[in-house]
């Protein structure tokens, strides 16, 4: 007589084998991002940093933020690329926190897979784990969840959280800005983790171009480009932080750069930036002709070359390049802080881009 099996977890999709494999080829790469205030070893119910490190501060205010990396996952899905698409969810989380000159301490992620295939899982927190250590942040702990039925076999999506600490004196914003500061522009390294339903719609659907397409103006072919990992910039800002007297910074994500601008600069002030200072790479003039995109449209979705605004007094500014081009950082005096006029916004891009 045949016996009758019930239903399992393994029938429904989960494979909780798999999920404990993925575990054992991350960790590690987590082991590299380890701090001294980090206690214990992957695998807990939670991760632990030893908080009597934030003694050494007088009023240590506690910083954090999450975030994910939009619908580029599906770029890294459809070229079979997982290991550079952690290093995005780190400077969308972690150069949120050095916005307002806070140190990243330590970092989670949660990656969400239709199946898990533990080299692709291992893989992405390879990503994660180097980006973290650009960052200077610990991978403290993380989620591996498994949506058979939800998710195709080969979907994933990926979200994380950090904290950071800043003395409550040196904390950076609207309130330090003055008229007549500097604004500095730092170089983007491409796209970074912004726009992609725009550009994914204009190259891939519109145009029908394939990832495997090479573009002669990109140098390389088109997935390529639409990959390249996110700059992350908490160490170099960090770095202006001792060297300089900052007062702001902005982190030029999703509303592009005049928006984000915008979000540091207090009322009665108008902050200015010059296109002609720079030029925009390739791939954003591509977008913009492929898909007829007003200017105007493509300001407010992409970062357009700038990935990181540093507002600094007029005085400072040559102390700030030096510092930046001692860490080889792309960066320029883009424009500076005046009196805001009745009709004017926080922020305002005036001139055409250098060609």
């Amino acid at each position: 007589m045949s016996e009758t099996t019930g239903a399992s977890y393994a029938a429904a999709g989960v494979d909780i084998e798999a999920g404990d494999r993925a575990v054992e080829l991350m960790k590690e790469w987590v082991k590299k991002t380890q701090r001294p205030e980090v206690l214990g070893g992957l695998g807990g119910f939670a991760g632990l940093f030893d908080a009597s490190a934030l003694k050494r501060y007088e009023r240590p205010l506690l910083a954090s933020a999450t975030d994910g990396v939009g619908t580029k996952v599906d770029i890294a899905r459809q070229l079979g690329v997982y290991d550079t698409i952690g290093h995005d969810l780190v400077a969308m989380v972690m150069d949120d926190i050095v916005v307002c000159g806070a140190e990243p301490l330590f970092m989670t992620d949660y990656i969400c897979v239709g199946k898990v295939h533990p080299e692709r899982v291992a893989a992405i927190v390879k990503g994660i784990a180097e980006g973290c250590v650009l960052a200077g942040c610990a991978l403290v702990g993380g989620e591996t969840a498994e949506h058979p039925g939800l998710l195709g076999e080969d979907d994933f999506d990926v979200a994380g959280a950090g904290t950071g600490v800043v003395e409550a004196d040196r904390l950076l914003g609207p309130d330090r800005i003055r008229k007549g500061d500097a604004v500095i522009a730092m170089a983007a390294s491409g796209l970074h983790s912004n726009g992609y339903s725009l550009v994914r719609h204009v190259l891939l659907n519109q145009a029908g171009l394939a990832l495997d397409t090479r573009i002669d103006e990109l140098g390389r072919t088109l997935g390529e480009e639409l990959l390249e990992p996110t700059k992350i910039y908490s160490l170099d800002c960090l770095a202006l932080t001792r060297t300089t007297d900052v007062h702001a910074f902005s982190h030029v994500t999703g509303g592009g750069l005049a928006a984000n601008l915008a979000r540091v600069i207090p009322d009665g002030l108008h902050a200015i930036v010059d296109r002609t200072t720079w030029t925009p790479a390739p791939i954003f003039d591509l977008v913009g002709k492929t898909g007829q995109v007003e200017r105007l449209e493509l300001e407010k979705t992409l970062n357009m070359g700038v990935g990181m605004i540093a507002i600094v007094p007029e005085e400072s500014t040559d102390a700030a390049l030096a510092t930046l081009a001692d860490r080889g950082v792309d960066a320029w005096v883009a424009g500076e802080i005046t009196d805001r006029g009745d009709h004017e916004t926080g922020a305002a891009l005036i001139g055409t881009y250098s060609n």
